[in-house]
């Protein structure tokens, strides 16, 4: 019992007491925090896009910005007639790094999805308002509208812009 208590002893003396804490998910921030965060998230997305724009022009296929902010090998991409709120699609698409590497073997896949009833992406469920059955397109997206600052805590990391090659089935 005594090695116990020494054990916590030592390990509640050994803690930095100077360590910020963050409060959880949905928690409160300071305006001051919240202020570093909407900073960071502006230089970041400003870098990302910066880093998009010089590999599209590397690239031998063109690409062109919409208006939510990703970019689609498509013009005039999003000025299409949307699809309506409880339409349904099918679809499926793969994500790559900007190395053009697969991230997961499988495709994501949604037969019968309902517009407004399922958790996308943002890119992606806003790029399949646009899409045409059948069609095939790749889209180019800030971390911000992917897995922004937590990633998918599977494979992708935090704060990693994607190649996302979307198809409408």
């Amino acid at each position: 019992m005594k090695k116990i208590l020494f054990i916590s002893i030592l390990g509640l003396l050994s803690c930095n007491r100077n360590t910020q804490t963050h409060p959880p998910l949905g928690g409160v921030l300071s305006q001051k925090d919240l202020d570093v965060s909407k900073a960071r998230m502006k230089n970041l997305n400003a870098s990302e896009r910066m880093h998009i724009q010089e590999w599209v022009n590397g690239q031998s296929v063109k690409f062109y910005t919409t208006q939510l902010n990703y970019w689609v090998n498509t013009k005039d991409f999003d000025t299409r007639e949307k699809r309506p709120d409880n339409s349904l699609i099918s679809y499926s698409y793969d994500l790559y790094d900007f190395d053009q590497t697969k991230i997961y073997d499988q495709p994501f896949e949604r037969r019968d999805a309902k517009f407004g009833h399922f958790d996308e992406l943002k890119a992606v469920e806003n790029a399949l308002r646009f899409i045409r059955d059948g069609e095939e397109i790749t889209i180019l997206v800030p971390s911000s509208l992917a897995y922004g600052t937590y990633g998918d805590e599977k494979k992708i990391d935090n704060d990693i812009p994607l190649i996302i090659k979307l198809k409408a089935l």
